[in-house]
């Protein structure tokens, strides 16, 4: 199978989740025996911060604007597989190409679908239009629940599943590191998450100045007021998340406003702290309580009080089981390997309808030139 990937980035893990879903997903693809080229748009941004420049798991290369893709014409239009993704750069203009260049096997993958339906709804989305979800084989996303059928209803996409991020569990693992954090949390600065990490991290390190915290991402403003027990650390790259993880006690999972009206949208950092066996103390959506069970393999948290409580009530035997509980569920059903084998039997099923789609319109064609 030939996969064609145009996504945000691959090379750079710098203030994006996105580097790591698709690196999980690819390298999965690759233990499938498909072969992968990632198409990535150059920006300055990105490529100041790339960690990883030649991976061995897919093909990747850079193009300079949309009109630059005609380099890559033969591959995506003969692709198996042709993959959008979102917050690409012009996404639109690349969507039209790609639709032009392989009909019928071109599927989006949204990594924000909530984001991306509200910018839709105001007609702010400068990345896909909804005169083009139709046109998709398949419309991936990264949120499950009542979002797909919306994107079916009101957005007519002819086959929306669910296609969660994933972690790469060779690379996401305990490192047996001793603790260094009471509490920590990784994720680059959002206005609409701050005030969640303030009311369950700055607070919680208030109140219990005793307790070592740390907050690792960039892009935070310099106004924010660190209280002196919160640690500040500007990056860290995926080779370093491991190690990260693995030196908490717990660990902060804190999801955007919109992912939380939506629910079902489970981030890929929440994954890949689990896969570490670091126990993660949540805010609390719709779905969460599906994929993770309160109490045996997380902790749910809405308040301060509800952090401060944890961290300083939960045993330790119980503070290991739901680390090593939520590694076992992640590892069980939330790998690169298996979104590889869910995307790769989607992109057939969708094609098979395609096909079978053809050749009724050509019986029909027969058939009705034949009572003429």
């Amino acid at each position: 199978m030939k996969v064609v990937v145009l996504g945000l980035s691959l090379s750079s893990s710098w203030g994006n989740g996105h580097a790591t879903t698709f690196r999980a997903l690819l390298k999965g693809l690759a233990e499938l025996g498909a072969e992968a080229l990632f198409l990535e748009r150059r920006t300055p941004w990105y490529g100041a911060h790339a960690d990883l420049s030649n991976p061995d798991f897919c093909e990747l290369a850079f193009y300079d604007s949309p009109d630059d893709l005609h380099r890559w014409a033969n591959e995506i239009s003969q692709a198996d597989l042709v993959l959008v993704g979102s917050y690409v750069p012009d996404g639109i203009r690349v969507i039209d190409a790609a639709l032009a260049l392989a009909p019928g096997r071109t599927a989006f993958y949204d990594i924000d679908t909530p984001v991306t339906l509200a910018a839709l709804e105001r007609g702010a989305c400068d990345y896909l239009a909804p005169r083009q979800i139709p046109k998709f084989s398949a419309y991936f996303s990264f949120t499950g629940g009542p979002m797909l059928e919306t994107l079916v209803r009101r957005y007519r996409a002819r086959d929306a599943q669910a296609l969660y991020c994933a972690v790469d569990p060779s690379l996401y693992q305990p490192t047996g590191e001793p603790a260094a954090w009471d509490l920590g949390y990784l994720g680059t600065y959002s206005d609409d998450r701050q005030p969640t990490l303030r009311e369950l991290l700055i607070e919680p390190a208030r109140l219990l100045p005793h307790m070592r915290f740390v907050v690792a991402g960039p892009q935070y403003p310099a106004h924010i007021e660190w209280p002196a027990n919160v640690e500040r650390i500007e990056h860290l790259g995926p080779a370093d998340h491991a190690s990260f993880y693995s030196r908490q006690r717990f660990t902060l999972n804190v999801t955007r406003a919109d992912m939380v009206r939506a629910g079902w949208s489970p981030s890929v950092r929440l994954f890949e702290a689990a896969c570490c066996a670091a126990p993660i103390i949540s805010d609390v959506w719709p779905g969460l309580d599906v994929l993770f069970s309160p109490g045996e393999d997380i902790v749910f948290a809405r308040t301060a009080a509800d952090v401060a409580g944890a961290l300083t009530k939960i045993s330790e035997d119980d503070r290991r089981r739901i680390g090593a509980n939520a590694r076992k569920r992640v590892r069980a059903g939330h790998t690169g390997a298996m979104r590889a084998r869910q995307l790769v039997a989607a992109a057939r099923g969708a094609q098979k309808r395609t096909d079978d789609a053809e050749a009724d319109r050509i019986v029909e064609d027969i058939s009705g030139g034949a009572r003429v």
